[in-house]
């Protein structure tokens, strides 16, 4: 499978893995952002993706920048469905309290992780089955 890809920013860097095998694909800020302590900021990456047909792409945190600078996503994880076409922008969320984040053109923002999904069809029931669990929720399980 590939993955169809457009730079819609000069220098735009395109999606990589850091290593052969791993999953997500690494997300390059396109634009410098400052994010002061508390806030959240939309950073672009100057590409746009074509997810393949039965797929959704999942935007989601790099830990290394969670664990070193406190940063998170606002949306984790933001969903792409396979019919957008517009630019991927990470929507960065600066949690730590005293120290504000320098974003630079370049720098790994996020990861993309595709996924395949199935298309159900919504049907309404009287009733739902019993299951083992059954309506059982928050810590149910110890």
């Amino acid at each position: 499978m590939t993955l169809a890809v457009t730079r819609l920013a000069p220098g735009a860097v395109l999606p990589t893995r850091a290593y052969e095998g791993d999953g997500g694909l690494d997300l390059y800020a396109a634009e410098a952002a400052r994010v002061p302590p508390g806030e959240r900021a939309s950073v672009g990456t100057g590409i746009a993706v074509a997810i393949p047909s039965g797929h959704v792409g999942l935007v989601l945190p790099r830990s290394g920048l969670a664990v070193r600078h406190g940063i998170a996503l606002v949306n984790a994880p933001g969903l792409i469905d396979a019919g957008y076409r517009g630019e991927l922008r990470v929507l960065l969320l600066n949690t730590d309290r005293h120290e504000t984040f320098e974003v630079a053109a370049g720098d790994r923002i996020a990861q993309l992780l595709l996924l395949a999904f199935a298309a159900v069809a919504v049907v309404e029931v009287e009733e739902l089955g019993e299951s083992q669990r059954d309506a059982r929720g928050f810590g149910s399980s110890g």
